[in-house]
């Protein structure tokens, strides 16, 4: 099923995303994961592709075993760090003979150690290509869903948060069928973030992403990389619980269930879960929400 339709004949989607292990051991622990997680019914899961396509073919074969083995509706993450139209034309053709119909195309960020996007020759620069690409594609520009990302608080390499929504509005003009946000933590910069979106013509479902506090440094580096703000709320909560994950994890979980339901309450499409491959905290939001 395409995830195009999931947003037309569904009230609230529910997504996770995971990203593939680099050791055998770590994968069999992810699809324990996926496997326990499938009670919950999400309505599709996402896979990411590492620097360089340093995972490509990882990223394939879990989307294609999450949809095929473990029946769960799959989208596979594809970038265009490193990668020539030719190779992007190969891993559509191997995502479509693997019966993968969902793409979340994504510019992809810069090579660990370069502080600038540089395309290879006859790469592409910005995301809005890798959309048209496919869209363009005699044989593929119909065969998958498009999902694009976008920024409530701007992208990190954009302050002008004016040229930024025209970058997702050049995205979603060449195909795109949903956006979906990078994490947040205050409910109002998602909000204003759609406003925008809307009064520029953006019509497609736009999703919150949402990534649980369950370790402090390791928010506090997600949020550095791609430009969120954390609330002082969190920040004292860090601090004051230190080194006492339980707590820091639970009081995560409390926050996200809140930030989730006033979300919902305002009319959201659906929300999508950054997992880190982990499925306690996001079980127990889901399960809160659906109570």
């Amino acid at each position: 099923m395409k995830i195009a339709d999931c947003y037309k004949c569904q009230k609230h989607t529910f997504s996770f995303e995971f990203f593939p292990p680099k050791t055998d051991e770590g994968e069999a622990k992810l699809f324990e994961t996926v496997r326990h997680l499938k009670k919950l019914e999400p309505s599709f899961v996402s896979v990411t592709y590492g620097a360089m396509g340093t995972t490509r073919d990882n990223t394939i074969r879990i989307v294609e075993k999450i949809k095929n083995e473990i029946g769960i509706e799959a989208a596979a993450h594809l970038t265009c760090v490193g990668h020539t139209q030719e190779e992007i034309e190969a891993v559509l053709a191997e995502l479509y003979e693997r019966g993968v119909e969902n793409i979340v195309a994504l510019r992809g960020d810069p090579p660990k150690g370069e502080t600038e996007f540089k395309p290879v020759p006859r790469g592409f620069r910005y995301g809005s290509e890798l959309v048209r690409f496919i869209r363009s594609h005699p044989k593929y520009g119909k065969a998958f869903s498009i999902a694009v990302a976008g920024y409530p608080e701007g992208h990190i390499e954009c302050p002008d948060k004016e040229k930024d929504l025209e970058h997702l509005k050049q995205k979603v003009d060449q195909g795109a069928d949903v956006v979906i946000t990078q994490l947040f933590f205050n409910n109002r910069d998602f909000f204003d973030f759609v406003d925008r979106c809307r009064k520029i013509g953006i019509r497609t479902p736009i999703v919150p992403g949402i990534m649980p506090v369950t370790h402090g440094p390791q928010i506090q580096r997600f949020a550095s990389m791609c430009g969120a703000s954390i609330p002082e709320e969190i920040k004292e909560a860090i601090t004051k619980f230190g080194d006492d994950q339980s707590s820091v994890e639970a009081f995560g979980i409390e926050y996200a269930i809140k930030q989730c339901r006033e979300l919902l309450k305002g009319g959201v499409p659906g929300i999508h879960f950054y997992t880190l491959n982990k499925s306690h905290a996001t079980e127990r939001i889901y399960q809160s929400l659906k109570a």
